[in-house]
């Protein structure tokens, strides 16, 4: 196993570092002398009225409401087409919503996905769909033709087997790479946290739920809720109230309306005492820190505006928010931290948080919670308000560049029933907001004894610290999917060492002897990358002869050799001999078979770190630390004694980084054991899976293999 798990190791190096190299940053000089300074600071001047374009609405017979922008600054138009149904409880298959969304422009009775995306690219469009509709914009000259295929997309999807396959083979490859990615585990026990299971929100996409979607249900959706009566049509561009009536009729008049279920969930409210969720990563070297909880705040409320105000100056703004100033700036924890508060018809959120080094994650808890307390008791200050003023009135002046954010305005008018001017007038109102707003709605909405304190990182190193915080000193602990794990309080066997658990595994692939007697092994696996088929082949001879080649067919992109004294590292950019160095400590660790043989030796140092899951299997947990210093965490299944999952960190250009290898699917070769599939996560934005095509155990190997010229 020593070479297949070194093999990774090495790709996932290699691919970590691929990254280009950072653009180099160079700041211009303003030198020029100054003979006087203003004694004063201008005066602002008043707000400048904000210009959206004529504004009209009017109902369709089938009961499609239309939302007219009226903006002929540029010759193009937009349509979006908005559902006005709540979330829906998907139950064992959640996710389907999304997968309905996303086939929807999959295809039409009469044409491909490929007719489509050529069809939108050659009037240089653009066109998406998605489970609460779907969105077009192109030059007005071109509106008919876009809308020839908005129109046959939504009365004709095909919803094929071929793209339904698909889009769950993408989505199986996503959450492998969610389970490595601690922000996306986060998320996921937030959601839980916050919501709960009896709530559309507290709902989590699987394996297990993606894995039983249906077409059908799918269709299920699209049949159910893509109806005129449950829709707006927000057109926003270079058009007038009457083409909009025509293009709408002719392309949206045929739409059938059709009865839509409704329905209601119980109000979701912030727990009653702060809790500390937990979700475990072995290996981390940092921690995601968020604190956060749902808060009952309404779009277009009266609180909705000072809310914003409150929270830009408390981690909203870059780095202009307390949280930055604080964690970042002043106690160098994080390279950002930062807070967001969110209005929504059923239920809103709070959020404040940071990615931050183990050593100081109890202590970064300590300051978000101490900025969260201090901004819901104290008074800001005038030159807070008025940078947070700033800041959010540039952030709308740049929103209203996009035809989406316009359509999102417009229909938010109507949806919510907001006066006509809520967004033209959004400066003035802005200006508005004072000192004592601000104070109001910070005691109304933050809250730091009523909380969610989630943490993602090594538990063996934080965990315990977080204790503080927790109301009756119980930790919950989440899986990467945001389900609750229960964590084993039996002791475990004195018998049960990690020699032991070791010899064990040794004994399951084959035996000690058997696997001792390998004289010789070649291994080739197949991995895509980037759309192009890999093979990567390693070719090992006792006592240390080795040479991996990773590539396609026709071309080397990598190749690694070992003579028994020295290494041949090339590339596409080049070759080098080397006889010491990080990158022949690498090959010549990957020189040997089966490292597990050497475990016993003083060569490593093994530590049991206890019980714990790899996908629901009970697993040992075994840290291991080779003589360079090098640590690893394995996990052996307690049942069938196989090594499930290994652990390391690696430094690529971005830093330290946490790889997950996944080892599945063990078939027998000449009486040993071998894993068929190999997963690596944390390298790369998407998992690199490994599949074994072909092995050979003591088979003969010409000693030309490993020359080294």
């Amino acid at each position: 196993m020593k070479n297949t798990i070194y093999l990774i190791t090495l790709l996932s190096l290699l691919l970590v570092n691929c990254s280009p190299k950072t653009a180099e940053i160079i700041a211009p000089v303003l030198a020029e002398n100054t003979q006087e300074w203003r004694s004063s600071v201008p005066s602002p001047s008043a707000p400048r009225a904000v210009k959206m374009g004529e504004y009209n609405v009017f109902d369709m017979a089938n009961g499609l409401k239309v939302i007219v922008v009226e903006n002929h600054k540029l010759p193009r138009v937009s349509y979006q087409l908005s559902l006005n149904h709540l979330a829906l409880m998907e139950g064992d298959q959640a996710g389907y919503v999304s997968m309905a969304g996303d086939l929807l422009g999959t295809g039409t009775k009469t044409k491909s996905k490929y007719d489509i995306d050529k069809s939108i690219d050659f009037i240089g469009a653009s066109f998406n769909t998605s489970s609460n509709g779907m969105f077009a914009s192109t030059l007005t000259k071109h509106q008919d033709k876009l809308l020839e295929i908005v129109s046959d997309v939504l009365y004709n999807p095909s919803f094929s087997k071929d793209e339904f396959d698909k889009l769950v083979k993408q989505g199986l490859s996503g959450l492998q790479a969610d389970e490595a990615d601690p922000n996306s585990i986060a998320s996921n026990i937030a959601l839980r946290a916050n919501y709960g299971l009896n709530h559309p929100y507290g709902e989590v996409l699987t394996q297990n739920s993606l894995n039983a979607i249906t077409l059908d249900k799918c269709k299920e959706y699209y049949n159910t809720y893509f109806k005129p009566n449950n829709a707006y049509l927000t057109i926003v561009g270079d058009i007038t109230l009457a083409e909009a009536k025509e293009k709408v009729e002719l392309y949206f008049g045929e739409w059938k309306k059709g009865q839509v279920p409704q329905h209601n969930y119980e109000a979701v409210a912030a727990p009653n005492e702060t809790k500390v969720s937990f979700g475990n990563k072995d290996a981390a070297v940092q921690s995601v820190v968020n604190i956060t909880y749902p808060v009952d705040l309404k779009p277009g409320s009266d609180d909705e505006l000072s809310a914003s105000v409150m929270n830009a100056i408390l981690g909203g703004g870059v780095f202009l928010g307390r949280l930055m100033q604080n964690l970042r700036e002043d106690k160098a924890f994080t390279y950002g931290a930062r807070s967001s508060i969110r209005s929504d018809v059923m239920v809103g959120s709070f959020r404040a948080g940071a990615s931050v080094r183990n050593e100081v994650t109890d202590s970064s808890v300590v300051e978000l919670l101490y900025e969260m307390n201090r901004i819901a008791s104290e008074p800001i200050s005038t030159e807070d308000l008025r940078l947070a003023k700033n800041s959010l009135a540039g952030s709308f002046a740049r929103s209203l560049e996009s035809p989406q954010t316009l359509a999102r305005y417009a229909k938010n008018i109507v949806k919510f029933n907001l006066p006509q001017d809520h967004y033209t007038n959004y400066l003035d109102r802005l200006e508005k907001v004072t000192v004592d707003d601000v104070l109001r709605v910070s005691k109304k909405y933050i809250t730091t004894n009523n909380a969610n304190i989630v943490v993602v990182g090594d538990k063996s190193e934080i965990a315990e610290k977080l204790l503080q915080f927790d109301t009756d000193g119980v930790i919950d602990y989440y899986d990467a999917f945001g389900n609750i794990l229960e964590i084993s309080d039996e002791e475990i066997s004195d018998d049960i060492t990690p020699k032991s658990i070791v010899r064990e595994y040794l004994t399951a692939i084959g035996g000690q002897n058997k696997i001792a007697a390998v004289k010789t092994l070649s291994t080739t696996y197949t991995m895509e990358v980037m759309g192009m088929n890999m093979e990567i082949s390693t070719q090992q001879s006792k006592p240390n002869l080795f040479a991996l080649r990773v590539g396609t067919a026709d071309m080397a992109f990598q190749e690694q050799k070992y003579d028994g004294t020295k290494v041949l590292s090339s590339n596409t950019g080049g070759s080098e001999t080397v006889t010491s160095g990080p990158v022949y400590d690498e090959v010549v660790a990957m020189s040997g078979m089966f490292q597990e043989l050497d475990y016993t030796t003083d060569e490593y140092s093994l530590t049991l770190g206890g019980r714990d899951k790899v996908d629901g299997t009970d697993v040992f947990k075994i840290s291991v630390i080779n003589s360079n210093g090098k640590k690893f965490i394995e996990y052996y299944a307690e049942g069938s004694k196989l090594l499930l999952r290994r652990i390391s960190t690696a430094k690529g250009m971005a830093g330290e980084v946490t790889i997950t290898q996944d080892f599945e699917d063990y078939e027998m070769t000449d009486g040993i054991l071998f894993p068929t599939k190999l997963t690596t996560s944390g390298a790369m934005p998407v998992p690199m899976i490994m599949d074994l095509k072909e092995i050979k155990v003591n088979q003969p190997i010409d000693d030309s293999v490993f020359e080294i010229k």
